[in-house]
């Protein structure tokens, strides 16, 4: 191959993919509706939606933090440890995981929740889901916790950039 054409060709394919991360800044209002409850969580109702919760999303090149306020923040902060997630940016695809730090235990099972955020972003618009699952101390008793995962649908908006 022409070693001029080759160059072009790698830079056009960089201009494809290198540096199309979106601007995912901004403050979203997003609706969650409940899914499959795997790991039986309580108080968790399948179908059940929220309406206006609000998430905050600073990106620094590719690394992105997701902020969850209101009363969707309090109760991850209560029930996890925190309200915040943190990951990264590629092409429209956000993906942040929130690692959970309030431990529980069943038996002599220990485990905390962790919360993964997989979305994407198509303008203003994102959509996706967050999945929660349980991280064990593998004793036996984490039996039912094992390989569980609930789920939730999530659509939500920014003002125009």
């Amino acid at each position: 191959m022409n070693r001029g054409l080759g160059a072009a060709f790698a830079l056009a394919l960089c201009f494809g993919a290198c540096g199309s991360d979106v601007d995912a800044t901004g403050d979203y209002s997003l609706s969650l509706t409940n899914r499959e409850n795997g790991c039986n969580f309580d108080n968790w109702t399948e179908g059940e939606s929220s309406t206006g919760v609000p998430l905050t999303i600073t990106q620094s090149g590719s690394a992105i933090t997701g902020e969850v306020g209101g009363v969707g923040g309090v109760f991850l902060g209560l029930a996890l440890g925190s309200n915040v997630f943190e990951g990264d940016v590629s092409g429209d695809d956000l993906d942040m995981t929130l690692f959970g730090t309030n431990s529980a235990t069943e038996g002599n099972c220990t485990y905390t929740i962790n919360a993964v955020f997989d979305g994407s972003l198509d303008g203003d618009v994102v959509t996706g889901e967050i999945r929660y699952t349980a991280a064990t101390n593998d004793n036996p008793d984490c039996a039912s916790l094992e390989g569980c995962a609930s789920r939730q649908e999530l659509n939500g908006t920014r003002p125009p950039q």
